[in-house]
């Protein structure tokens, strides 16, 4: 399997720290957030990872290179040129699958900026279709799926606007595995630059996404400056 970290963002919310270095290396307990996300995959045995770039994307390169990936492969998808979006950014990241290997069956793939306890081991275990990593927290938007886990649609409680079909409201994660058969698919959007939500919408109804929580499970959004020091605190606890 191979892993996909979404690390090409702006990140506005985190100025003035991106106002001179990329959201991926943002500083958490000791490391860039990019090294959380890779270590975490590397240690549930996927070391072959694609990371797109976009901000300050040659700080980016300079400290994989350094660290010589965390002991990971690690692929650079540059988007200097154009931001992608995490769609969009997939789309373009498939042209590099196959330089890895062409034995890998799925795709692993994750924002760098939302750390979480998620058992990724126990994760890959429960894949026999593609896997989306939802909860139950409260949030404005969700994803709808239907009795069978599977996903049918997306509300936003606060405008009313529905995309698809009501159904139980569940908060994605950014986090995904994703099936070769549904990887085929996004040559089927129409445009360059998409969200990973707009792909999903588009080919609920021809193949399953199913809903994935995980066991206890705990996350945080490293979104905005004034979370940083409780995300310093969260990313700690992680390590006990």
């Amino acid at each position: 399997m191979v892993g996909m970290i979404f690390a090409a963002g702006l990140g506005t919310r985190l100025k003035p720290l991106t106002d001179t270095m990329p959201k991926a290396l943002v500083p958490l307990a000791g490391k860039p957030l990019l090294q959380w996300q890779v270590e975490k995959l590397r240690d549930a045995g996927i070391t072959d990872i694609i990371v797109n770039v976009h901000h300050f994307p040659d700080m980016i390169i300079d400290t994989v290179r350094r660290n010589n990936g965390w002991g990971c492969n690690i692929l650079i998808s540059d988007e200097r040129d154009m931001l992608l979006d995490t769609g969009g950014g997939l789309r373009k990241a498939i042209s590099q699958y196959s330089v890895i290997s062409n034995q890998h069956s799925a795709i692993l793939a994750c924002n760098v900026d939302i750390l979480s306890n998620i058992d990724i081991r126990a994760l890959i275990a429960g894949y026999a279709e593609s896997l989306l990593v939802v909860s139950d927290r409260q949030t404005q938007r969700y994803l709808c799926f239907d009795e069978n886990d599977r996903l049918c649609g997306w509300t936003n409680l606060k405008t009313g606007e529905l995309k698809g079909q009501d159904g139980s409201h569940l908060a994605f994660s950014g986090m995904q595995i994703l099936s070769p058969e549904v990887l085929s698919h996004l040559q089927e959007m129409k445009v360059d630059k998409f969200s990973m939500i707009d792909f999903y919408l588009k080919v609920m109804d021809k193949m399953p996404l199913k809903a994935y929580v995980p066991a206890g499970y705990r996350m945080m959004d490293v979104g905005k400056i004034s979370q940083i020091e409780e995300a310093e605190t969260f990313a700690e606890n992680l390590q006990l």
